[in-house]
């Protein structure tokens, strides 16, 4: 058996897919920090996100969008000048109205309630065998995805979605061929956030 072939010979992103790619995630504030990661993924690698983690997670005060949310110019601009993250003013921006919009979804159910409701509170467990039978998006990360907009929530399109969808375990796409593949079957089986 050998790993699902998106990973390649980086160690650190060997050390991602086999401990954490994949592996259901339930906790609303890391839900949320992995969605704004994956926007901040746009038109990038997602290596280049990896790399760059720690210093997002420091930049942007360990991710806590009740903090988040109230920034404004002035912190904007700070993190336009700072080197270690990604400078899109866009999707930094947009990190900030999405804290507001987490707060909304966080009051009315919970942000890992909203999210895991649309796959009935546990991992789809897919089976694919090859790499190119992986879907981009899906008819569930098109319904989040515009909900989401809906909410006004940006840098969330479908494709974006599905990503997230993989990385925090909503579904389970390591492929057949690769030993964290039942591993990770093994985690759906516990109960969700439902």
């Amino acid at each position: 058996m050998e790993r699902c072939g998106w990973v390649g010979d980086d160690d650190l992103y060997r050390a991602y897919h086999d401990t954490e790619w994949g592996v259901p995630e339930y906790d609303s504030r890391a839900l949320w920090e992995k969605l704004v990661l994956d926007g901040f993924q746009a038109g990038l690698s997602w290596i280049t996100i990896l790399r760059k983690r720690e210093a997002f997670r420091e930049s942007f005060q360990g991710f806590d969008p009740d903090l988040i949310a109230g920034w404004g110019a002035a912190e904007v601009q700070q993190l336009l000048a700072n080197p270690g993250i990604v400078r899109h003013r866009g999707k930094i921006e947009a990190t900030i109205s999405n804290a507001r919009v987490w707060q909304q979804i966080e009051a009315e159910q919970g942000f890992d309630r909203y999210l895991w409701g649309y796959v009935g509170g546990a991992p789809l467990q897919n089976r694919w065998a090859r790499l190119d039978d992986v879907p981009a998006f899906t008819e569930i990360s098109t319904a989040i995805s515009k909900d989401l907009k809906k909410r006004g929530f940006k840098f969330c399109g479908p494709t974006i979605v599905y990503a997230f969808m993989q990385a925090v375990g909503m579904v389970n796409d390591h492929l057949t061929t690769c030993p964290c593949h039942d591993e990770v079957a093994k985690l759906g089986h516990r109960s969700g956030v439902l």
